[in-house]
């Protein structure tokens, strides 16, 4: 009888503890289900911090560019409140009127300046101001006055009338994925050290790697890739302290240095790069400077004049730009006055390549970089930059005092409407005359 109740409790405490087991398995198998559950929903809940990381990480990006993009604005709003400033006793603006009253007829760029110290002086609301932005536009036609036209017709948008604002006029469509608009055309990066910008593929002109100058970074001369955008993509652009062009008035320094030029005739090899036109040279030409040779790499055109002769421009200019032994850029430039018609540049003008980043060759064109250069050769000279990104700097400049003629005509045949880089800080530069 002992012994059967032994067997029994053996019996039982066998089946208890294979229902324990059981009962253990399952909640494992339950654990183990949640555990998965929980380390899934952990991983996810990591990816999606990392997401949220990277997001505000590019956000932080995005205003870092946003505030570099409004430095620059900053500092025109202050401009023109300390120009608006300067003007609100109307006092300008009433010796304007009296020296223009003596004229039967002002040119266009005279009523637009009246116009615009008009609009400085009483505001966009007063009648007289709309009434001078609108002679303005009666007066005008497009040509090579884009500025003027663009200027009366934002204006009298200001003032609140309804005017069709040219496409001309208009800002191109966003850059920010780094395509330039046809609209802004631009000088290649380092076009004053044979650096040729990228093409539309990306791909750097074989023509430029010699220099070793280039950004392949897309930029213009206005809209969203603007010079005043410049920097946020190339610092120098923007911090540095000795910038070209300069405008170019005294205090003058007495010249100790000597410059000539010695240009040879060869076989004409020009190219409308998409942001001037630019034409390559071969061995041999040179420019000395206090006799070290200078080998002539190209030269290429601005419009208007990227230099400024006491805040006023020329009609072009034309920039030979140079490179010694050492590596030293220096730059030769002639200006360009309306005039008679320029013989050399309607051989350039008259075989402009017929497609853009393609060097064309005529057969049988020679051409001489000798023709485009005064006689005379008194300069003014300093210290400068690239006018092109990168911006890079410890290029000497030597603008002739003398300017040639191009005739409307060629000026208008140009096939960039603007192509000049602003005038920089003189930053306490000497300006050296000979």
């Amino acid at each position: 009888m002992k012994r059967t109740l032994i067997e029994v409790f053996l019996a039982l405490a066998l089946v208890g503890a294979g229902v324990f087991g059981w009962l253990n398995w399952q909640q494992n198998q339950k654990s183990s289900s949640q555990l998965k559950v929980l380390q899934t929903a952990a991983d996810e809940a990591a990816k999606s911090l990392q997401a949220s990381g990277e997001s505000v990480k590019a956000a932080e990006e995005k205003a870092v560019a946003l505030q570099q993009q409004l430095t620059p604005m900053e500092a025109q709003l202050q401009e023109l409140a300390a120009v608006k400033a300067g003007l609100t006793s109307g006092a300008t603006l009433a010796d304007l009127q009296a020296a223009y009253k003596t004229k039967k007829k002002l040119s266009d760029e005279q009523q637009v300046g009246l116009a615009a110290v008009l609009l400085l002086t009483k505001g966009s609301n007063d009648p007289a101001t709309l009434e001078a932005f609108r002679a303005t536009l009666k007066t005008s036609d497009l040509g090579n006055r884009k500025n003027t036209i663009c200027a009366a017709q934002m204006a009298l948008i200001a003032g609140g009338e309804k005017v069709d604002l040219l496409p001309e006029c208009k800002a191109p469509p966003a850059a920010a994925e780094g395509k330039e608009s046809k609209a802004e055309p631009a000088e290649k990066g380092g076009a004053d050290a044979k650096a040729e910008s990228t093409d539309k593929a990306g791909k750097a002109d074989k023509s430029d790697k010699k220099a070793g100058l280039q950004s392949k970074t897309k930029w213009g001369y206005d809209g969203l890739m603007g010079p005043e955008r410049w920097g946020t993509e190339f610092p120098t652009c923007a911090k540095g302290k000795s910038q070209a062009p300069l405008d170019i008035q005294g205090p003058f320094v007495k010249a100790r240095t000597s410059v000539s030029a010695d240009y040879k005739e060869g076989p004409l090899k020009i190219i409308n790069n998409g942001h001037t036109i630019q034409v390559n040279v071969n061995p041999g030409s040179k420019l000395r400077v206090d006799s070290v040779p200078h080998e002539l790499l190209q030269f290429h055109f601005h419009r208007p004049s990227e230099e400024k002769i006491n805040r006023v421009p020329m009609a072009m200019v034309i920039h030979f730009v140079h490179k010694n032994a050492a590596g030293k850029l220096a730059v030769l430039g002639v200006l360009l006055k309306e005039g008679n018609e320029n013989p050399a540049i309607k051989t350039l003008w008259d075989n402009l390549p017929t497609e853009q980043d393609a060097e064309s060759s005529p057969e049988g064109i020679k051409f001489n970089p000798a023709s485009l250069l005064p006689r005379e050769f008194e300069f003014y000279s300093y210290e400068g930059s690239l006018t092109t990104p990168p911006c890079t700097e410890s290029v000497s400049f030597f603008i002739l005092r003398t300017p040639v003629n191009v005739s409307s005509a060629q000026v208008t045949a140009f096939p960039f409407k603007n192509n000049a880089r602003p005038v920089q800080p003189r930053n306490g530069r000497e300006i050296v005359m000979n």
